[in-house]
Order: C-alpha cells, then structure tokens, then sequence
C-alpha cells in the first residue's frame, strides 16, 4: 500500500501547472497526480528509478516523464508557485536532537603529534632483534 503525499488543496493549485492535461493536444498523461505522487516517493526514499512500486505507475515511463518536465522547467513553476504560501508547522530546531562533536565546541583534546613520538625525529633508530 502506497502512502500519498499530495492533499487535495495542494493539487488544486498544482494541478493548472501540469503538462499533459486532457484539454492539451497531442499526447496527454493518463493521471497527473500519480505521476507527481510517483516523483514525491523517489525524492522521499531516494530509491533508484526501478524501484518504484508498480502501484506508481511502470518506473520507466515514469522517468521519462519526469525528464520531459524538468526540460520544461515543470517543477520549478510549481515549486514557485507551492512556495508562496509556506507553510511553517514543521520548521523548527529543537536543541536536544542538535549534537555537536566535541571537537566542534572548543572541548581540549584532538590529536597532537609529538615530535618525540615521529619515527623521523632525531635521534637513535632501534632496531629489532
């Protein structure tokens, strides 16, 4: 079962935008939304193009699809268009899931090269019995 992401209000301001309407001549996508919902769950679990479940639509026309409106600069006019109402319920930095690495804070330590610890340091050179 396929998780969608789009919600209905999303794709009545997306929906204008899409290549392939049925009002459109010559050849025109069975089902938009789909096809963006196929787009949003590659770039949700970064999976390879093959990957894409069956229930998506078949993965290769998919692919094609989605080159032909990055030609055409399809996703930016909807990202432009998607981005003027941003929507901010998910945009905060809760500090106890920030970890810095101690070395990053200013903590003493980190490695220090010595120079009597150098095989190339001056000195005696020992050899093995």
């Amino acid at each position: 079962m396929i998780r969608y992401v789009l919600t209905d209000a999303q794709w009545a301001q997306i929906e204008p935008l899409c290549l392939g309407k049925k009002s459109d001549p010559g050849r025109t996508g069975q089902d938009g939304r789909l096809f963006l919902e196929a787009v949003l769950w590659i770039a949700r679990t970064g999976s390879p193009w093959r990957d894409l479940p069956e229930e998506l639509g078949n993965w290769n026309t998919v692919f094609q699809r989605f080159r032909y409106w990055a030609e055409r600069d399809v996703f930016k006019r909807i990202f432009d268009v998607l981005s003027e109402d941003p929507d901010l319920e998910y945009a905060m930095v809760d500090a106890t899931i920030v970890h810095v690495h101690r070395h990053a804070h200013g903590a003493k330590g980190g490695l220090k090269i010595r120079p009597s610890e150098s095989p190339k340091a001056g000195g005696r050179q020992r050899s093995l019995p």
